[in-house]
């Protein structure tokens, strides 16, 4: 039988996490289940009424994304873990569930109250000790990239890298460093070809005789991305 978990409806206010459908809906074909019976069991099973086997087919076609608590209730009717349904985590709260663990674990761990560490949630905004980073790092097997994203850095970093490729990459080496504590010959590497392929970019939208306009839109672009520019360089040049 199934176990009888009330969650309250539609009362998480955080965007829904990053969603899995493909694999939602491999689960549920392996299980033998359709979407009438997926939802039947989140109506009576999970306290979520108003389910419909429209919406179920909504989120594993990308059409809609279940919030929080539903897909918590999601992976118990499908058997599988919440991290399973999750799509690439970026904040703290996507992190901590996609590892199915609870608030007051993370808070024990790293050593914060726990409704301190739930307004670091509430708010996107962690507060942490270097030593607490690091213990939140190991838990939730965190890359140096989702490190900076969950820790708030991701901006700063992105600041640096557009003056890095724009002006003297050699005077960003340190600054970028205290954000993404690299090997420092790695991190000159990556900031000299990031350079090198902005101004690249740029001659080459030039050559095609676009103009300067052009060239200008072409270089916006690339320094919108320029986060993961660079932590693609890295990981191509730490292989």
């Amino acid at each position: 039988m199934w176990a009888v978990h009330r969650l309250p409806a539609r009362t998480d206010r955080h965007p829904p996490p990053p969603f899995n459908a493909p694999a939602a809906r491999r689960l549920r074909a392996a299980l033998g289940l359709d979407a009438a019976q997926v939802a039947h069991t989140l109506r009576v099973s999970y306290g979520l009424p108003y389910v419909t086997p429209a919406l179920v087919a909504g989120w594993e076609h990308g059409t809609a994304a279940p919030s929080h608590p539903e897909l918590a209730a999601l992976a118990g009717v499908l058997w599988c873990s919440p991290g399973e349904l999750i799509g690439h985590p970026r904040t703290l709260r996507e992190h901590r569930t996609a590892r199915g663990l609870a608030p007051e674990d993370v808070a024990r761990t790293v050593g914060h109250e726990l409704q301190a560490y739930l307004r670091m949630e509430e708010t996107d905004q962690w507060r942490g000790s270097e030593r607490q980073s690091a213990t939140l790092a190991r838990m939730l097997d965190l890359s140096l990239a989702d490190v900076v994203t969950v820790t708030g850095q991701e901006n700063r970093l992105a600041d640096l890298l557009r003056g890095a490729v724009t002006t003297r990459w050699q005077a960003y080496v340190r600054p970028v460093s205290k954000i993404a504590p690299l090997e420092r010959r790695l991190l000159e590497e990556v900031l000299h070809r990031l350079h090198r392929d902005y101004r690249g970019h740029m001659a080459a939208t030039l050559s095609w005789g676009g103009g300067h306009g052009d060239a200008g839109d072409s270089g916006r672009e690339f320094l919108d991305g320029v986060v993961g520019h660079f932590w693609t360089a890295v990981g191509e040049h730490g292989r």
